[in-house]
C-alpha cells in the first residue's frame, strides 16, 4: 500500500531490493518541490519495518505507527529554519548509535538536504559511509548537484521524474471526489507535482497566495527600475523563495510558448489571457532568457549568495511592456 502518485519504477526497484533483502543503506530521493520525495520516504520507511509479509501493508502497528508520524525507530530531521544543522546531525548520530526500540531498523528521514550547512554535511558524512548495521538514512534534495560531491557518492540515487498528469487528476477524483474539471486544472496547475495538487485542492490558501505571485509579476512587467530594485529587497526576505521563483518560471515557459503559437500546451491554463496578452509584446527568445534567469537565480540562492543582488540582476533583464 504505497499510496503513491506515480513513481511507479522507483516503487518497483525498492521492493525489489526488500525481497532480496539488498536495501541501500543511504539513499538519496531528488526532484523538485512537491513530486513526492517525502511522501516515498515515509512509504519507503513503513516498508523497511512492516510486520507483514507484503510491506509495507498499511495495517499492522508498526505501519499505523508510521502513518501517525510517531514509530520511535523511524526518524523525520527537517532544516532548522533556513539550515539544517551541525547539532541537529550530531544529535541524530547520536540516536542512529542505539539499537532500534520495536522495528528492524532505524530509519533516519532528512528532508531538503541541500538546505545543511557544510559542517552539518561534513558530519554526517561518517555515518553515510559506514551507517550502523540496522541503520537506513533517506535524504532528499531538489537536485543532487546542489549537494556535496562526498555525499552524493555514498547514496543510491534515485531521480523523481514528474508524474503524468493523467494520474494526477485520476488521484484527486478517487481520493477528495473532486469533478473532472477541476482535477484537470488541478493537475495541469501542478506540472507533475501531485503533493503541490493534493495541497491545492484542500487548501484555498495555496491558490490565493500563487494568484497573488502571478499578480505581482504581471505588475514588475509593467514597472520601471527603481520599483523592481524595491521589490528585490523585498522578495529577497521570503521563506519560500525558491516556490516563488519556481512558479514565475512555469509563467515564462508559457509565455514563450504562447508566443510560438502553441498556447495548448500552457500550464498556467487560468491565466491564458494574460499569457497571451503579453505574448504579443515578449518575443519568446526574451522569454526564453527569463527562464535562463530564474534558473541562474535558483542555483545560487542555495550557495549563500547575496538573494537581494541575484534577484535585482534577474528584474533587471525583464523585458518591459506597457
Amino acid at each position: 500500500m504505497w499510496q503513491t502518485i506515480g513513481h511507479e519504477w522507483a516503487i518497483d526497484l525498492l521492493c525489489r531490493s526488500l525481497e532480496q533483502e539488498r536495501v541501500a543503506q543511504a539513499n538519496l530521493f531528488t526532484g523538485p518541490e512537491g513530486v513526492g520525495k517525502t511522501h516515498l520516504a515515509w512509504a519507503f520507511a513503513a516498508a523497511l519495518n512492516c510486520e507483514r509479509d507484503v510491506r509495507p501493508c498499511g495495517e499492522c502497528r508498526s505501519c499505523r505507527l508510521v502513518a501517525r508520524r510517531g514509530h520511535p525507530d523511524v526518524l523525520l530531521v527537517e532544516p532548522d529554519g533556513a539550515r539544517l544543522k551541525i547539532d541537529q546531525a550530531r544529535d541524530l548520530q547520536h540516536t542512529l548509535s542505539l539499537s532500534p526500540v520495536m522495528g528492524r531498523r532505524r530509519v533516519a528521514i532528512l528532508t531538503r538536504f541541500e538546505t545543511a550547512t557544510r559542517e552539518a554535511a561534513n558530519a554526517l558524512l561518517k555515518t553515510l559511509e559506514e551507517p550502523p548495521a540496522q541503520v537506513v538514512l533517506i535524504l532528499t534534495a531538489s537536485e543532487a548537484d546542489l549537494l556535496l560531491p562526498t555525499i552524493v557518492s555514498r547514496c543510491r540515487v534515485m531521480a523523481l521524474r514528474r508524474a503524468p498528469e493523467g494520474a494526477i487528476s485520476s488521484a484527486l477524483q478517487e481520493r477528495l471526489g473532486l469533478a473532472d474539471e477541476q482535477a484537470r486544472m488541478l493537475a495541469r496547475l501542478a506540472g507533475g507535482r501531485p503533493g503541490w495538487a493534493l495541497r491545492a485542492a484542500q487548501d484555498g490558501a495555496l491558490l490565493a497566495s500563487r494568484a497573488q505571485d502571478l499578480d505581482l509579476l504581471e505588475e514588475l512587467l509593467r514597472w520601471g527600475k527603481v520599483d523592481r530594485l524595491e521589490t528585490a529587497e523585498r522578495l529577497s526576505k521570503r521563506d519560500d523563495l525558491p516556490t516563488l521563483l519556481a512558479l514565475w518560471q512555469t509563467w515564462w515557459r508559457d509565455l514563450s510558448l504562447a508566443a510560438l503559437g502553441c498556447g495548448d500546451l500552457v500550464v498556467n491554463l487560468d491565466r491564458l489571457e494574460a499569457v497571451r496578452r503579453n505574448a504579443a509584446q515578449i518575443t519568446a527568445q526574451q522569454a526564453n532568457a527569463a527562464v535562463g534567469g530564474l534558473s541562474r537565480a535558483q542555483a545560487l540562492l542555495p550557495k549563500n549568495v547575496n538573494a537581494r543582488l541575484a534577484l535585482e540582476v534577474m528584474l533587471l533583464n525583464w523585458q518591459r511592456v506597457s
